[in-house]
């Protein structure tokens, strides 16, 4: 699921009074959502991020006034450096050392042509130390979003970024575009710029220095700063308040027997996707909420001619929860780590064969996202069904000449069968399977599991004990698959 995004236990904890919606009856239950759930979950979450907010509002009007480039660089890194110490507080000292030692890394090797390889090594292995030694692992989890990014930023320069085209600047320097390091003041700058630092997505060089250039204020930026913000307390109300109730109450499929009854095995899956959908909106907020905090700093925009778009997308969350497949889910649920593993990890390691490839861009994604059982068995799990379903479509399409491809087919494909009844049949067959994967994999994603991740004997014990409760379907539905994959190749 490439999982770059997480909320934070600090936003996303369900409220004592809307924890205990559970006993009510489902008209006590309404008539409480609002007051016991919906608005203290807005105002909570606003309090948390307004100060954030306000600094990348500052420094977009602080970069309006022209100043010297320097000034700008120092402003953010202020910026930055504050708004890590609102969340960490002195626990921000270890992301800080990791910027100090990537910019080491690249000063060192501002002669070599391998700048990335030596970056790489030298981030994972402080992540590693990280998680097993030098400090405590709940500490070290709550601060795992930021490292991310700042692993990403510097991971990033030596990565073409085939999107956008624009290069990340350690790519520049290999390839002699850049013909010097950046100066410290313009790495930290990029490194804490203050519409990534906390919540991401990383953000290239060059748009980091068009972001202190400082567009002009307008009515479309301020429309896209609002609309993100709106998306992402929606979905922070949604994670926090209708998922988890959303078929005892929400959809009544079994009524008060669901209440009464919910270790019963016939509602075992409801359950599971009620913690998906809870888990997926939970990562819907984060990703609205970098789109505000990036785009208010003034970054996330593109430029063709004179227009200016304000059109960051960090995920689409329609192609997840109606799917056409699980391959559209992946690339879907963070648009700029899909980009950066499929650019940097995926096509680096094609040349070991295509499943080779994809099992190294998944443990790859899973070490990034640390030492966590459940995270890594969603992520190698994943692997294999991306892997399964695009292989058997791709068989399938052939043989059928039909558009039942893990992506949609381009206008002027050459399948024969693009309308046919039955190719919308296959293909909404897929996404049916694609909807009970993600019901699969979401399960382990409780309040449980949150509570106790600094405990991985705990958590490899309850991913396991979700998955038999499940009767380990995905995984067998996945390998049937497999085995008919090989029978019609």
């Amino acid at each position: 699921m490439a999982a770059g995004t997480v909320t934070p236990s600090y936003l996303t904890e369900n409220l004592t009074r809307g924890s205990s919606m559970g006993s009510l009856s489902r008209q006590e239950f309404f008539q409480e959502l609002a007051q016991g759930c919906l608005l203290p979950t807005a105002q909570q979450g606003l309090e948390q991020v307004w100060q954030l907010l306000v600094i990348c509002l500052v420094c977009r009007l602080l970069w309006r006034l022209g100043l010297p480039s320097y000034v700008k660089h120092l402003s953010t890194v202020a910026g930055g450096f504050y708004s890590l110490y609102l969340f960490f507080e002195l626990h921000m000292v270890w992301v800080v050392l990791l910027s100090l030692l990537c910019y080491l890394i690249l000063f060192l090797c501002r002669h070599s042509n391998n700048r990335g390889t030596f970056l790489s090594v030298t981030i994972l292995i402080y992540l590693l130390m990280g998680e097993l030694h030098m400090m405590d692992t709940t500490t070290w989890h709550k601060m795992r979003g930021s490292q991310m990014v700042v692993a990403h930023c510097c991971i990033q320069y030596v990565v073409p970024n085939t999107v956008t085209a624009v290069f990340s600047l350690a790519f520049d320097l290999d390839r002699g575009t850049v013909p010097t390091v950046p100066s410290p003041v313009e790495f930290m700058g990029y490194i804490y710029f203050v519409g990534t630092v906390i919540f991401g997505p990383w953000t290239s060089f060059t748009s980091y220095k068009e972001a202190i250039e400082s567009r002009a204020l307008s009515f479309s930026w301020l429309l896209k700063v609002c609309g993100s913000w709106v998306k992402c307390q929606v979905c922070l109300v949604i994670s926090n308040c209708i998922a988890p109730y959303l078929f005892p109450y929400i959809i009544p499929i079994y009524g008060d027997k669901l209440l009464r009854n919910k270790k019963k095995r016939k509602n075992r899956w409801l359950l599971a996707y009620e913690n998906a959908a809870s888990f997926h909106f939970s990562n819907y907020f984060v990703s609205y909420l970098s789109e505000t905090t990036n785009t208010l700093a003034g970054a996330g925009f593109t430029e063709e001619k004179d227009n200016l778009k304000w059109d960051m997308t960090v995920a689409r969350p329609l192609n997840v929860e109606l799917p056409r497949s699980m391959v559209e889910v992946v690339i879907s649920w963070n648009l700029p780590m899909s980009r950066w593993l499929n650019t940097y990890v995926f096509k680096s390691a094609l040349k070991l064969g295509t499943f080779p490839a994809i099992l190294v861009t998944y443990t790859a994604s899973a070490l990034l996202h640390g030492l966590s059982f459940h995270l890594g068995a969603v992520l190698l799990s994943l692997g294999f069904i991306t892997y399964v379903e695009h292989v058997l479509r791709k068989r399938l399409a052939a043989i059928f000449s039909a558009c039942i491809l893990s992506k949609r087919c381009p206008v002027d494909c050459s399948h024969q069968n693009k309308k046919a009844f039955w190719v919308y049949g296959i293909n909404l067959v897929f996404s049916a399977l694609a909807v009970f994967h993600l019901a699969y994999l979401g399960s382990l994603f409780d309040a449980n599991v949150d509570n106790m991740e600094d405990d991985e004997g705990y958590v490899a014990n309850h991913t396991i004990q979700k998955w038999t409760e499940l009767s380990w379907a995905s995984h067998w539905v996945t390998f049937g698959l497999w085995v008919f994959y090989r029978l019609i190749h």
